[in-house]
């Protein structure tokens, strides 16, 4: 027997998923059914439907209200997009890691402060923005490069190494304790396993 994810629940977000067009029809009557009971009730306005990989025109209604169709929605600061892929979500965690690292400016160029701090406050306040949601990635040679040549930017960036000294990336990884990403989002893969063998 194999168990089907039908919906995500975050505070007060809920993510349905469906197969078929009847499904999604179906689990909307049956939540505002069960809302009501509460005294709550959905918005449509506020509420989105997107088709990924479908030809299906049907309209989607709530109290007689259509709810709107959209290409990308951000869930739990992740992008999910039609095309199924992961390049928006990488393009904006990358974004928002290019500011973090920015922000830190005065650290990275700091005489006082030592080079293993410096890692600590790097892998803390920019690699863990970069990172964020990585476990749901579809891995690609391309988005993998992407990654590793800006943290390889940052990384030489904070050991002072510019043209015309040259490091090459293992040994700039050797001297800041680092692993190839490639290894780290593999090793977050692990953590979903640990979860899906919890006991319910």
């Amino acid at each position: 027997m194999q168990n089907r994810l039908e919906d995500l629940d975050f505070a007060d977000d809920i993510c349905m998923l469906s197969h078929r067009f009847q499904d999604a029809k179906e689990q909307t009557i049956s939540l505002e059914s069960t809302a009501r009971q509460i005294g709550l009730l959905i918005n449509p306005v506020k509420a989105k439907i997107m088709k990924i990989n479908t030809a299906q025109t049907k309209k989607l209604q709530i109290r007689h209200k259509e709810v709107e169709n959209i290409e990308e929605f951000t869930y739990l600061g992740s992008i999910i997009s039609t095309t199924g892929g992961t390049d928006e979500d990488i393009k904006a965690r990358k974004r928002k890691a290019q500011q973090a690292f920015a922000m830190l400016k005065p650290v990275w160029r700091s005489t006082t402060l030592r080079t293993s701090t410096k890692l600590r406050l790097f892998n803390s306040n920019v690699k863990s923005v970069l990172l964020y949601g990585s476990e749901t990635w579809r891995e690609t040679s391309a988005s993998i490069k992407t990654l590793q040549v800006f943290l390889n930017r940052c990384l030489r960036n904070i050991l002072g190494a510019r043209w015309p000294d040259t490091i090459s990336n293992k040994e700039l990884w050797k001297r800041t304790k680092q692993e190839p990403i490639e290894i780290t989002i593999r090793t977050r893969w692990k953590w979903i396993g640990h979860t899906l063998r919890k006991p319910t």
